[in-house]
């Protein structure tokens, strides 16, 4: 039995999960061969956008939301805030109807994927529905992901949020599908805004400090090029030493930081600068600003 995706916008999030649906890893378990088991097709307002994503990864192209949403089991809504209510209008009536129609078997009901900002469940809900957020239909399945950058490279953090009442038997195959593009972890949705702030923007954080990692290679007096290679393995491989080891980053550091010795007196100067607290800081200003921008969609 062939597996239906339909992907509503096709920009680098949902093009990263869906190349991340049709590897190996996230293909194995839903169906018994990759060939055949999973069917991906892009929606997206910008047609040549759609047709190159959907070119890349050996998929077709749905003419419209509508078509997308009609013919697709899971439906990943991969749309910027901002136009998220007017997509939810459009596909509301097809939704309905899917929903309606599987009442006596509800495993054939599609499942919605958001991730959009700002965007409870309950909200969502409401608009497929079509009626108060306090009356909205539990019986469609509602997912909110919270994934980051590095899915491009299968790298990614993806943190999922169900509806109550989401088919456990689709929620694992959801989380098959997800982890072809990282490491998906189930959440309760009032943690989405913090992991926001954390994970969703902790990349650009990262690579920031990884550019000033390399910056000060440079002062010292490497080439550039050979000061970025050192810095970006340096963050890979602590990355995965303390993946690997668990233990706290605490006990690692000091494993580095012998009494009177160069990497001490790095982290002095990284104190002096307040570097704890300005990464504390960005957490938390990304943070608020996600619950700023939930205030606004879901008023």
């Amino acid at each position: 039995m062939t597996l239906k995706i339909g992907c509503i916008g096709s920009g680098n999030m949902g093009y990263a999960l869906m190349k991340g649906a049709l590897s190996k890893g996230a293909v194995t378990g839903i169906a018994g061969n990759i060939a055949g088991s999973i069917s991906i097709g892009f929606s997206d307002e910008d047609k040549n956008k759609a047709r190159e994503a959907a070119e890349s990864l050996g998929n077709r192209v749905y003419q419209s939301n509508s078509d997308a949403a009609a013919d697709s089991d899971i439906i990943f809504l991969a749309v910027k805030p901002q136009v998220m209510e007017a997509v939810l209008n459009e596909i509301s009536p097809i939704i309905k109807r899917r929903v309606a129609g599987s009442a006596d078997n509800p495993g054939a009901a599609p499942i919605v994927v958001s991730m959009a900002a700002g965007w409870s469940i309950k909200k969502i809900q409401s608009i497929l529905e079509g009626g108060n957020p306090e009356r909205s239909n539990p019986s469609i399945p509602v997912a909110r992901i919270m994934p980051n950058t590095p899915a491009l490279v299968s790298q990614g953090m993806i943190a999922l949020a169900l509806s109550p009442g989401f088919p456990e038997d689709r929620a694992g195959e959801l989380e098959k599908i997800l982890c072809g593009a990282g490491h998906v972890d189930r959440v309760g949705e009032n943690l989405l805004d913090a992991i926001t702030g954390l994970s969703g923007s902790g990349p650009a954080y990262v690579s920031m400090f990884i550019e000033a990692l390399a910056d000060g290679g440079v002062l010292a007096g490497l080439p550039r090029e050979k000061a970025l290679l050192y810095a970006v393995q340096t963050v890979k491989g602590s990355a995965a030493m303390l993946l690997e080891t668990g233990k706290h980053p605490g006990e690692l550091k000091d494993m580095v930081a012998s009494p009177g010795g160069t990497t001490i007196a790095g982290i002095s100067a990284l104190e002096n600068g307040a570097f704890r607290a300005a990464v504390i800081n960005s957490v938390e200003a990304s943070w608020l600003r996600a619950k700023e921008i939930g205030s606004e969609m879901n008023r």
